[in-house]
């Protein structure tokens, strides 16, 4: 009986310190900046964009839509969130940062912050730096 208290016990033990590998969901946002991080990007110019992508993020939640920013002195004038019918729709939040010195660092502007907690941020999908060439393999060896 002692035996099987004894291996019931092990197995317990041994089920708490067993480390389980927990793959967690990247959200579009965290996507986008594993992305940046990894590969850089090119500087953003002054101008108008149609490409860009709008993130509002909740906690760990993300959605990205479609938008334009207009670019002006290295920062970030306007942006605008696009419609299905492919029209434009100016962000207008109560904001809790100046939203007259958005800087963009890497192809991502800084995180701006609602009244309501909620993070935005504008990023440059087509400025991303091209992915880095991989090691060529070497070839086996023959009997010839």
């Amino acid at each position: 009986m002692q035996k099987i208290i004894t291996l019931l016990a092990l197995t317990f033990s041994l089920n708490l310190f067993s480390q389980e590998t927990v793959k967690v969901d990247l959200n579009c946002y965290n996507k986008w900046a594993q992305k940046f991080d990894e590969r850089g990007a090119e500087d953003i110019a002054d101008g108008t964009y149609l490409d860009v992508i709008v993130t509002f993020r909740n906690g760990a939640n993300a959605e990205c839509f479609q938008g334009k920013a207009v670019v002006k002195d290295h920062k970030v004038e306007t942006f605008f969130i696009m419609l299905d019918d492919g029209t434009y729709d100016a962000v207008q939040r109560i904001w809790k940062n100046d939203v007259k010195d958005i800087t963009i660092s890497s192809g991502i502007s800084k995180t701006l912050i609602t009244k309501d907690n909620q993070l935005v941020n504008i990023i440059w999908p087509k400025k991303i730096k091209p992915k880095k060439a991989g090691f060529k393999k070497a070839a086996e060896p023959t009997d010839d």
